[in-house]
């Protein structure tokens, strides 16, 4: 072993403990944020908030809902996770040890994810695949749990409605899906499907996919389940199976909490940043092709209001 390569090997295994060490704090400190916030009673779900793993404030929001409700089975299965360093349930997994599967598209993320320290500390396990509404059911299977799991977590910037559609018998106690503001709040609308659908190569914008939230809201109710609430930046809402809700988690209407996304994620045509906002965000999209998933009917961007 050259000198160099061995300073490499110590740098790497240095960082990795300070990368450790880093995530105990912040998972201390999401400890000490849980109680500060245990008796707080507030009707909107997204003052609940705050971030450890997650992107946003999700970990907050599902550190209230999995204390408020009862919840079965302590299991949750989430996908479109990349190397799950970011994610919803990363943080339940390292504080409060439940169960998980999770599962990305891509090989080199799930191989990141099998060589981090916490992988082989918890109760943890992975599957690289590209899920279609054809294949989700089956690979949710190979979790080995109860269908009836504790949360369901659907992010995969893509066909996520037609995906979440497919899973008619799975009943998890907490759904979470990622809803795509530029749609509105007024029809329950989707992309077209397509069981390849990349979110980059359908449109350089990055802003053509997944589904309203109207959308979700019809398809979890059909299935038995309440809006209770969205997250502050407008991306994920958060749906109760009706059997769990209670006095302090409540189902809420669409128009009582409906946010619409605040961040600016669009690109334009050399991948920069374009900072567009609100109904802007529609105009390099407005001529792509949506469904109306209550109807069947076929509209296009340019045809949505609010």
């Amino acid at each position: 072993m050259t000198s160099k390569f061995r300073q490499v090997a110590a740098t790497s295994k240095r960082l990795l403990h300070i990368d450790r060490y880093l995530d105990q704090i912040k998972i201390n400190q999401g400890r000490l944020l849980v109680e500060a916030k245990r008796d707080r009673i507030e009707r909107e779900l997204w003052h609940h908030e705050f971030k450890v793993f997650s992107q946003w404030g999700e970990d907050g929001i599902i550190q209230f809902l999995t204390r408020n409700l009862d919840v079965a089975h302590r299991t949750f299965i989430e996908f479109g996770v990349e190397d799950f360093s970011e994610s919803n349930c990363r943080f339940l997994l390292m504080k409060d040890h439940w169960q998980g599967f999770v599962i990305d598209g891509s090989s080199q993320n799930i191989e990141s994810l099998r060589s981090s320290y916490f992988y082989w500390q918890h109760a943890l396990d992975s599957e690289a695949a590209f899920i279609t509404r054809e294949n989700v059911d089956e690979l949710l299977s190979r979790s080995g749990f109860d269908r009836e799991l504790g949360i369901l977590s659907v992010d995969i910037d893509g066909v996520d409605y037609y995906v979440l559609e497919a899973l008619h018998a799975w009943r998890p106690s907490i759904l979470i899906v990622e809803y795509n503001g530029v749609l509105g709040s007024q029809r329950a609308v989707s992309v077209p499907y397509d069981p390849g659908f990349w979110r980059t190569a359908k449109h350089a914008s990055n802003l053509y996919y997944g589904a309203s939230l109207p959308a979700f809201v019809h398809l979890a109710g059909q299935r038995g389940y309440s809006l209770v609430g969205v997250n502050g930046v407008g991306s994920n809402a958060f749906f109760v199976r009706n059997d769990l809700l209670n006095d302090r988690v409540q189902a809420v209407s669409l128009t009582e909490c409906y946010r619409d996304s605040t961040f600016r994620e669009g690109r334009d045509g050399n991948g920069r940043l374009s900072f567009l906002a609100k109904a802007d965000r529609r105009g390099p999209i407005a001529s792509l092709p949506l469904v109306d998933v209550i109807t069947g009917e076929p509209l296009t961007v340019s045809d949505l209001t609010g």
